[in-house]
């Protein structure tokens, strides 16, 4: 594949689409019994002016993961009516949960578990409502997945798009509030491809890099592992999976409105803070792999992440996503482009609305 075969199939997005949705479009998801979850909301719907109309309080559990009776319960029940009473199910299009809402829900893991992320249980929430529930016996399809040059609405696309306004605490979430205010189209594409790794994977980070402009690629293609780069705009990369990946921070300089995806199994399953010194390998929230919210303490304004073992084919796919957010797509509909799977393992971190616009040329 060349570049000029890829620009034009990924990159040419009408007007229509690039304009976006608003802030009356995005429902905001606070647990009253979390200070934090309260004091994001609070926040965030200031800076983006949401409607009073479409802010939702549930009353749930602050731990992290939760069981399905008390995600059908307590969160997905109380959002559903809260909906129904505001007539918000066609308004609404995006959904954004805060730190304090439950991450996770627990259960049987694998192809054909029903453990999930609850932000992407409640991508579903839209069709669930118009019909029976969905399945639990495994992820869902996701009709928006790839779909570049459709605008997403409904009911074309039965489903809301979910992000999360997370991190290590209220300092850090605030600031991916602001830094999205401030979003420009500019800045590098960083890609780290693993050499020797999963073809499949390297090939996605390469295409990806192909599907954007030269001048604003910097691709390494070595065994070795990216630091220190400047005026970042997105990353993709394998992260702690990339066995010559020593360094638990890059030392990127990341620009407002940067985003980020790696290839990392359970870098979502918590947003605690570890120990200053926690290093890649060493145990922490079960794993010892990369985590998602190091990458917005360190400057980030969305990420991807995983809560349990997503498996590589349902990991967001780079070829689409930075095409899409590097054609003006706004945060969340890059992402759920990219993303295969729902009632999966995904979380998406960051303002819905976040766009760098179109290209300048």
């Amino acid at each position: 594949m060349t570049r000029n075969v890829a620009l034009p199939a990924l990159l040419i997005v009408s007007l229509a689409i690039l304009r976006g949705q608003t802030a009356d479009n995005v429902l905001v998801v606070i647990n009253q019994a979390s200070p934090l979850s309260r004091s994001i909301g609070e926040y965030y719907v200031a800076r983006r002016h949401i409607p009073a109309a479409n802010v939702c309080a549930i009353d749930a559990s602050v731990e992290e993961e939760i069981s399905r009776d008390e995600y059908d319960q307590r969160i997905a029940a109380r959002i559903a009516q809260f909906l129904r009473a505001g007539r918000l199910q066609e308004k609404i299009l995006y959904i954004v949960t805060t730190s304090g809402v439950p991450l996770k829900i627990r259960g049987h893991g694998g192809l054909a578990g029903d453990a999930a992320a609850v932000d992407s249980e409640l991508a579903l929430l839209y069709s669930d409502m118009h019909g029976r529930p969905h399945s639990l016996a495994a992820g869902i399809s996701n009709p928006f997945f790839g779909k570049i040059r459709l605008p997403f609405r409904h009911p074309d696309f039965p489903i809301y798009l979910v992000t999360r306004l997370a991190g290590y605490d209220l300092a850090d979430i605030k600031a991916v509030i602001d830094r999205a205010l401030l979003a420009r189209n500019r800045g590098k594409f960083v890609i780290d491809v693993q050499r020797g790794g999963d073809a499949v994977g390297d090939r996605w980070l390469r295409e990806a890099a192909q599907a954007i402009p030269r001048d604003r690629v910097v691709l390494d293609d070595s065994p070795g592992v990216l630091y220190n780069q400047t005026d970042v705009i997105a990353y993709a990369s394998w992260g702690s999976n990339d066995a010559n990946r020593k360094q638990r921070h890059l030392g990127f300089h990341w620009l407002p409105g940067a985003i980020m995806t790696e290839y990392v199994s359970t870098n979502a399953r918590t947003f605690l803070r570890p120990p200053d010194k926690w290093t890649l390998g060493a145990p922490f929230g079960g794993s010892g792999q990369s985590l998602t919210a190091d990458y917005i303490h360190d400057g980030a304004s969305g990420a991807s992440g995983h809560v349990y073992e997503p498996f590589l084919a349902f990991t967001p796919r780079p070829n689409v996503l930075l095409p899409a957010y590097y054609s003006g797509r706004n945060l969340a509909e890059s992402y759920y482009l990219a993303i295969p799977l729902l009632s999966w393992m995904n979380v998406v971190v960051g303002d819905p609305l976040c766009t760098l616009g179109p290209p300048s040329r």
